[in-house]
């Protein structure tokens, strides 16, 4: 069976966020690979102890993503791509992911449900689409039963039992697994496991990959305000609500 895994490194979450000029701080920042990302890759070696074959790590990124990709190597995984790439939006990292894995037998696809960073949920998704092949998201449980995924998956508090045809691609997140550490003998063989660099002009990408979206400025929330209590009577209490809807939220 051949697994492919979708990884992106972000920012560590207690890293301090620091904005300076309308965008992010990236000095002196930890970057981890992405949580939801972890649960992909344990599903990924579970189902390749159980079923046979090999696990290859992708992600698309900058130079420092080899340091995430080498945690996935010291994970268990087997081979791993970077393809070296900056400032690409969810439709264009789509795109050059799509092209490298057409060049790819595989019979599943895992992805994080979200990134922690942007948090749009969109690559998985958008990947299944431009490989033609069936998606499952926010799964939750995963067996492999001939040529069929069954799958579990969180439906609004609630659970969904679906079978699928490989290939799919499914994209995990919290409770479909506890991610392993990596082990010290297993940080040393990935040492020696390859890593394949390529560009996103080394692949058949047919299609216009400049970005689609444009972020202008990034910004913290404001700071919300104090609650307030209103007293008096049921009636009184109304009437003042209504009024500070009115005069200081206007929202009415």
């Amino acid at each position: 069976m051949n697994i492919l895994v979708m990884l992106k490194q972000t920012f560590d979450t207690e890293e301090k966020i620091v904005i300076q000029n309308g965008s992010i701080c990236e000095d002196g920042v930890n970057f981890i690979i992405n949580p939801y990302d972890e649960y992909a890759i344990e599903e990924a070696i579970k189902l390749r102890d159980e079923h046979g074959g090999e696990v290859t790590v992708i992600t698309a990124g900058p130079e420092r993503a080899e340091n995430a990709l080498r945690t996935a190597l010291a994970m268990g995984t087997d081979k791993a791509v970077l393809i070296e790439s900056d400032d690409l939006d969810e439709y264009g990292t789509a795109k050059i992911l799509a092209a490298a894995i057409k060049k790819r037998e595989f019979d599943i696809i895992l992805c994080g449900n979200v990134a922690v960073d942007y948090g749009s949920g969109q690559i998985g998704p958008r990947l299944a689409e431009e490989l033609d092949i069936a998606q499952a998201t926010t799964i939750t449980k995963l067996d492999i039963e001939g040529n069929n995924a069954i799958i579990e998956r969180d439906v609004e508090g609630d659970k969904e039992v679906i079978q699928v045809p490989l290939p799919v691609l499914i994209t995990a997140q919290q409770g479909l697994n506890e991610p392993r550490y990596p082990s010290l003998p297993g940080i040393m063989k990935a040492k020696k496991k390859p890593i394949e660099h390529l560009e996103p002009e080394d692949l058949d990408v047919d299609e216009d990959i400049e970005v689609k979206t444009v972020v202008t400025e990034t910004f913290f929330p404001q700071k919300k305000k104090a609650g307030r209590i209103l007293n008096g009577d049921i009636k009184d209490q109304v009437s003042e609500l209504a009024a500070l809807l009115r005069s200081e939220a206007k929202v009415i």
